[in-house]
């Protein structure tokens, strides 16, 4: 094994005595072209870190517009000199031939350039081998060529060649000042030669310094070591990919099955593999030993402190942030979800930054992955900022606190009438996006440009029309008409109107929903989904089903985690997907989380707490080796370890495990939670907000559909029917007494719609947990198995506990509330 020794005198005389043999050749006069004056200095480079969007515009190692460098300027100063000998070498230390060839020096170099400092180790050979390489390019550079192929030179000025120091010959005097002399001669040459441009940006300069077009990136953190090793043979070469040295290192396997990777790597000699492998691991030790472990809940992403975040109740307040953070995106966006992108890709076309690319995954087919599907919903901007719920930018998905069942406009329905009229079976609409619609009695609209038309008479005045909500509860029952009250209800004259919380008042014929935003999937699912601002249900007639949202918005590490989700999706996609192979799908770097907190942008009103990234990913959604339901354990640590109550909104509840068609433990978490708070004696509460029918196209009066049916079944077995359900396994030990402990609700609205009560369910489409008012989990995973076992569906969620207290009040008495969970749950408890 080699070992590293001290220095001897002989050592010291040995370096001295090779001093003589290179001394002609480090004259770094021999580098001056002597042909006119030129500029040294690059003014376009940066005087901090390279801007992260520098890593789309990588090129050839070898190419000369590669942009390596910082303005500032490139410093060398050498540490100590190493000398490394086995067993046999020290043996043969009497043969001083023996020695000088088995014993050659070894420099330790500390670099620094702007913010970074990294050490490289070279040889004397390799300071011969770089001057060489150096006056082979300057001779090149006086070569005349061909006008179509002269390359712009970019060569030092006389002036300042002229001041370059002399290196003077070495090998006089004493030993220990020879060997200082020679350090100095050598850290002289290296900053001469680094001071001059066309130097410094020879590919030979930059593979003797260990920098390439990422080291100086700001975002990707502090520089590590870099340089050329060879790796195991099998597979090829990643297009694109220029990171080490002469990308002789980036290659993938030929098989694979998920991400994970054993890289064997080839270095010259033992001294140089020791050199990489304590150098990996240090760096690995250092800034990146939290993404080689799991954490709590068994995530990918460890708990972050002092993260600004910010929770979102329905779409309008989200889509306002997501829209002013998708503006001021610099560098990039990604988003998993239904999304419509028009308005930011025209903001980074404008600034030339525009590189939109989608991928799809999976193709079931291909993929064999029949069943399950990407279900989360994030975006990320700049790596920065990451938006986490279950809201999708999507139809329907608008909505504010209000929940509208209407949405006609002022458009009176006159013409209507009378076309009505002319022609009995063919029915006519308008709606406020300039569009005219005819149906063909079949429930199917077409829709034509109404330019044309005649216009729809309108009126931006308050339209009052009388109609009675006490009379129709009368009619169904449900009221008595036996006092005077009554019949001053009867007169009174109700106002309609679209009254928007916050947004202004609508006039003429303005709209919230246009086209298939209007939506009610129950009555009716989308058709025609390539003609968006066409109507598609007739909202003259049939109420819209409001949309009941939750989402959340987190920054810096926090922000970091979800977009480091984000691109092991997308890289383990572009390589088991062909199609996406091409340089046009560049892979993705993830940003370090040493600079997560320079926040150049933040979504306004945030609180900081503590964050936590969550996830629901296996082999087939994410190319991991070992599946992670991060979601599902800290929804059953949660609910465990809660002392006063929880609160749950969510799509499905579908849980309770019987090992045979159900898994997820959730349903038994509350259960053993409330049967340990009676068994104590102590109080504690369960809310369950869940849609009052799943939201699929169906008639419930005549039965539903199949998907209707199975999706109830599911969540009244989960509730209240077999031995399994949560209210079952609370009777057999408490009786009737589980009603104290345990409510469980759905959302519905009414309102009037052309003179006729009307009323909808809201549609409940969160993914939230709410325990204590101190810790909240908010995401896109819902209570079924689908979205908590992790090798089914991807889902991504957040679970944020409080750091900033407030003054409340718990079971009577005062109590400390978590600011963030407390708002939030006070929000939802208004509807």
């Amino acid at each position: 094994m080699l070992q590293q020794i001290e220095p001897s005198s002989s050592t010291l005389q040995l370096v001295a005595s090779d001093m003589s043999d290179i001394m002609d050749n480090l004259d770094t006069r021999d580098l001056d072209l002597g042909d006119g004056d030129y500029d040294t200095t690059d003014n376009n480079a940066p005087a901090e870190g390279l801007p992260f969007k520098e890593i789309y515009n990588t090129v050839a190692f070898k190419e000369t517009e590669a942009k390596v460098y910082l303005s500032s300027p490139i410093t060398v100063k050498i540490l100590e000199v190493e000398r490394f000998t086995s067993a046999q070498d020290r043996f043969n230390l009497t043969s001083q031939r023996s020695v000088n060839k088995s014993m050659p020096a070894v420099y330790k170099i500390e670099m620094k350039h702007g913010e970074f400092t990294w050490l490289v180790k070279r040889k004397e050979k390799h300071f011969i081998d770089l001057h060489r390489e150096l006056r082979t390019y300057k001779t090149f550079m006086k070569i005349p060529l061909p006008r179509s192929h002269t390359v712009k030179r970019n060569i030092p000025l006389r002036s300042e060649v002229s001041q370059i120091p002399e290196l003077p010959r070495g090998g006089d005097g004493e030993l220990d000042r020879g060997v200082s002399s020679r350090r100095k001669q050598l850290e002289d040459y290296l900053n001469t030669v680094l001071a001059m441009q066309m130097y410094r940006n020879y590919h030979a300069t930059m593979e003797f310094i260990d920098v390439s077009q990422l080291s100086f990136i700001h975002d990707l953190g502090p520089k590590g070591l870099e340089g050329m090793v060879l790796k195991r043979s099998g597979g090829h070469r990643i297009p694109g990919m220029n990171c080490c040295g002469r990308s002789r290192m980036c290659y993938r396997w030929s098989k694979r099955s998920c991400l994970c990777r054993s890289l064997v790597l080839k270095c010259n000699s033992y001294r140089h593999a020791r050199w990489w492998g304590q150098s990996i691991e240090g760096f690995v030790q250092k800034y990146g030993s939290a993404f080689l472990k799991d954490h709590r809940f068994g995530s990918f992403a460890r708990v972050e402190v002092n993260i600004p975040a910010k929770w979102y109740v329905n779409g309008k307040t989200y889509m306002e942030d997501v829209a002013n953070a998708l503006e001021e995106a610099k560098e990039e966006i990604f988003i998993t979800d239904w999304c419509i992108l028009e308005a930011a890709i025209r903001s980074f076309k404008s600034s030339g930054l525009a590189r939109e690319e989608v991928m799809r995954h999976p193709d079931h087919v291909s993929s064999a992955v029949y069943l399950w599907a990407h279900h989360e919903k994030i975006i990320v901007i700049d790596q920065s900022v990451a938006f986490v719920g279950g809201i999708d930018l999507a139809y329907g998905r608008w909505d504010d606190r209000e929940h509208r069942l209407t949405d006609v406009g002022s458009v009176t329905l006159s013409h209507l009438e009378q076309a009505a009229a002319a022609s009995p079976g063919v029915a006519a609409q308008a709606n406020g996006s300039g569009t005219f619609s005819q149906s063909n009695g079949k429930g199917v609209f077409t829709v034509a440009d109404s330019m044309d038309q005649p216009r729809l008479k309108s009126h931006g005045r308050l339209r009052r029309t009388r109609m009675s909500i006490r009379r129709h509860l009368q009619k169904h029952g449900l009221a008595h008409a036996d006092s005077d009250s009554d019949l001053e209800h009867e007169e009174s004259s109700v106002p309609v109107q679209n009254e928007p919380a916050g947004v202004g008042e609508l006039h003429g014929n303005t709209r919230f929903w246009h086209g298939k935003d209007y939506c009610n999937f129950v009555h009716k699912d989308w058709i025609q989904l390539d003609k968006p601002f066409d109507d598609f249900i007739d909202r003259h007639k049939t109420p819209r089903m409001p949309w009941h949202d939750i989402a959340s918005v987190v920054h810096g590490k926090a922000a970091r985690d979800v977009a480091r989700h984000f691109i092991q999706r997308w890289n383990f996609t572009k390589l088991v997907k062909p199609k996406y192979r091409s340089l046009s799908y560049p892979y993705l770097l993830p940003k370090s989380h040493t600079t997560a907190g320079e926040q150049r942008y933040q979504v306004p009103n945030c609180i900081p707490t503590k964050v936590q990234i969550l996830r629901s990913a296996s082999d087939w959604s994410a190319g991991i080796k070992y599946h992670e339901e991060s979601i599902h354990n800290a929804y059953v640590h949660v609910i465990k370890n809660s002392q006063h109550f929880i609160y749950i909104e969510n799509q499905f509840f579908i849980s309770c495990a019987d090992n045979k068609y159900v898994f997820n433990q959730i349903g038994d978490a509350i259960a053993e939670r409330i049967i340990r708070a009676y068994r104590e004696g102590k109080t504690y509460r369960v809310y369950v907000v869940t849609p009052l029918l799943p939201g699929f196209e169906g008639d419930i009066n005549t039965g539903g559909g199949s998907a209707i049916q199975a999706v109830m079944h599911f969540n009244y077995r989960t509730m209240n029917r077999g031995d399994h359900s949560i209210i079952s396994q609370l009777k057999r030990e408490m009786g009737d007494n589980w009603i104290n402990y345990i409510s469980i609700a759905g959302l519905r609205t009414h309102t009037d719609l052309e003179g006729k009560l009307v009323t909808e369910l809201i549609y409940v489409h969160s993914k939230m947990l709410i325990a204590d008012d101190n810790t909240v989990v908010i995401g896109s995973a819902n209570i079924n198995d689908r979205s908590m076992l992790g090798k089914r569906d991807s889902e991504v969620a957040v679970i944020v506990e409080d750091s900033e207290m407030v003054d409340s009040v718990m079971d009577g008495k005062p109590y400390k509330a978590g600011k963030y969970a407390l708002q939030l749950r006070l929000e939802c408890f208004k509807y």
